[in-house]
C-alpha cells in the first residue's frame, strides 16, 4: 500500500503549479491508478479461481513497484504521469483482490466476516502511511524521491508471499472472465453498487483532502498541528477502527440497515463541510475527523457482505466485479470533484468547495438506492420461487 497515494499526496504543493495542471487534469492523473487497476482487476481476480492467487500477488506487487520507480524517474507531465500510474494500478490489481482471495482460501469459512474486515481496514492503515512518506520524503528530498521511497512497500509484500504456503484453488468451471453467475446474484451486486457509491466518496476526498487543507491552512493560519501531513495522515488511520466498528455494528443491527444509515450520515457531513469551508480551522477540524470515521464506515461491511453472498465456485470472479466497479467509481470521483471546483473558481476559491463536497455526498447516496433495489429484486425472486 505504500505507494498508493502518492501523487494525491504530492499534487497540491507539487505537480499542479509545476506541471500547470487544471482540477480536472489533476483529478484523472489521481485517477487513472484506479482506471488502470479496473482495467486489470476482472483478469487478475478472476484468474485467483484458477491458480494460487499468491503467485498472482508477487506479480501485481513487482510491477506496482516498478511502476512506481519509473513514475519518480521518467514521468514529465499529465499523460506521461498518467500512464505511468496507470501501470501502477494494474500492479495494485494484481495485489489488493488477490490478495483478499489469498486470505479467504486459507480461512475456514465461519473465519470470514470479521477477516475480510480486518483486511480491508488495514487498507486504511497502508493509505495512511503512504501519505505520512510521501508527503515527508517529498518535502525533504523533492517528489521525485517520494516515488523511490515508497516503491519499496510492494518489494516487502513480495518477500511476505513467500511465506505463505502454496494452496491450489479448487478447479472453477466455465469460462475464465465468465461473470453472468455474478451479476445474476443480486444480493451480492447490491454490496457492489454499494462500494461503488463509497469507492467514488473515498477516492473523491482521498484525492483533494491534502489541497483542502492547504487552502484551510494557508486562510486560517491553523499552525504545526494542522498541516495537511497531520490531516491526511490522521484521516486515514481513523478509517481503520471505524471499519471495523461499522462491521461490528452490522453483524448486530443488519448489514443493509447499518449501512444505509452510515451512508446518509456520510452524505450529511460532506454537505457540512462544503457549507462550512471557509470558516475556521477549528470548526472544519472535527467536521473533517468526523467525516473520516463515517467515509470508510461502510468499506468493511460492503466487501463482507459481498464475500459472504458469493458462490464459492466463482468468488474470484465475484470480487473481480467488486473491484471493477469500485475502483471505476474511484476514478469517476476523483476526476468529479476536481471538475466541480474548476466549474465553481478553483481549488484556492472556498465557495468552490461547496459544490466539490457535493459531488461527495450526491456520489454516497447511491449506495442506499443500490441496496434497496439489491433487497427488493432478491424479495421478488424468491416470491417468484415460491
Amino acid at each position: 500500500m505504500l505507494p498508493h497515494v502518492v501523487v494525491p499526496s504530492i499534487l497540491a504543493q507539487f505537480l499542479i503549479p509545476e506541471w500547470r495542471l487544471t482540477g480536472a487534469n489533476a483529478g484523472s492523473l489521481a485517477g487513472s491508478y484506479a482506471a488502470g487497476y479496473m482495467l486489470a482487476v476482472p483478469f487478475l481476480a478472476t484468474l485467483t479461481d484458477r491458480i494460487d492467487a499468491r503467485i498472482v500477488l508477487i506479480a501485481g506487487s513487482a510491477l506496482s513497484a516498478l511502476a512506481t520507480l519509473m513514475f519518480g524517474l521518467f514521468a514529465e507531465g499529465l499523460w506521461s504521469g498518467a500512464a505511468l500510474w496507470a501501470l501502477a494500478g494494474i500492479g495494485f490489481a494484481g495485489a489488493y483482490m488477490p490478495g483478499l482471495k489469498a486470505l479467504t482460501d486459507r480461512l475456514d469459512p465461519g473465519d470470514s466476516s470479521r477477516a475480510v474486515t480486518f483486511y480491508t481496514s488495514s487498507f486504511s492503515l497502508g493509505v495512511g502511511l503512504s501519505f505520512l512518506v510521501s508527503q515527508l520524503v517529498a518535502e525533504s528530498f523533492g517528489w521525485r524521491a517520494a516515488f523511490y521511497v515508497t516503491a519499496a512497500g510492494p518489494l516487502a509484500m513480495m518477500f511476505v508471499c513467500l511465506l505463505l504456503k502454496p494452496m491450489t484453488p479448487t478447479p472453477s468451471k466455465g469460462r475464465l472472465l465468465n461473470f453472468g453467475p455474478v451479476f445474476q446474484n443480486r444480493s451480492a451486486m447490491g454490496f457492489i453498487l454499494g462500494y461503488g457509491a463509497h469507492c467514488f466518496e473515498l477516492y473523491g476526498i482521498r484525492t483533494w483532502l491534502v489541497a483542502f487543507w492547504t487552502f484551510v491552512a494557508a486562510k486560517g493560519g491553523g499552525g504545526t498541528l494542522l498541516t495537511p501531513i497531520a490531516i491526511s495522515f490522521a484521516f486515514s488511520i481513523l478509517a481503520m477502527p471505524s471499519s471495523v466498528l461499522g462491521n461490528e455494528v452490522a453483524l448486530r443491527v443488519g448489514r443493509r440497515r447499518a449501512l444505509t444509515t452510515i451512508m446518509f450520515a456520510s452524505a450529511a457531513v460532506a454537505l457540512l463541510i462544503g457549507i462550512c469551508a471557509d470558516g475556521s480551522p477549528w470548526l472544519l477540524l472535527p467536521l473533517i475527523l468526523l467525516y473520516a470515521i463515517t467515509v470508510p464506515a461502510d468499506s468493511g461491511a460492503l466487501t463482507a457482505g459481498m464475500a459472504m453472498s458469493a458462490n464459492p465456485e466463482n468468488r474470484g470472479a465475484t470480487m473481480a466485479v467488486h473491484s471493477t466497479v469500485g475502483f471505476g467509481f474511484s476514478a469517476l470521483g476523483a476526476w468529479a470533484v476536481g471538475a466541480a471546483l474548476d466549474a465553481a473558481g478553483g481549488p484556492h476559491v472556498a465557495s468552490a468547495w461547496l459544490p466539490a463536497f457535493g459531488v461527495l455526498a450526491a456520489g454516497i447516496l447511491l449506495g442506499p438506492v443500490a441496496l434497496a433495489w439489491s433487497r427488493t429484486a432478491s424479495a421478488n425472486h424468491q416470491a417468484i420461487q415460491k
